[in-house]
């Protein structure tokens, strides 16, 4: 499954979506600030989190599979 995403495309698509909105703060900061104090209790806010983080998330599982497929 993960052969079929790019590096290039999951790099890309990490950062837009890591840094989207880019002002005043990326939502996946806030998400996690609000994780951080125990503020992050409403399906909406958990959602968000999941979907700014699922490029990095398939970014390093692609990595670490990468990695070890070439040991």
């Amino acid at each position: 499954m993960l052969r079929a995403f790019d590096y290039k495309i999951l790099v890309i698509f990490s950062i837009i979506l890591g840094l989207a909105p880019f002002y005043p703060m990326p939502h996946i900061v806030q998400k996690l600030i609000m994780l951080r104090d125990g503020d992050l209790v409403h399906p909406i806010d958990i959602f968000d989190l999941f979907f700014h983080s699922a490029p990095i998330i398939l970014l390093a599982l692609k990595y670490s599979t990468d990695k070890l497929s070439n040991k």
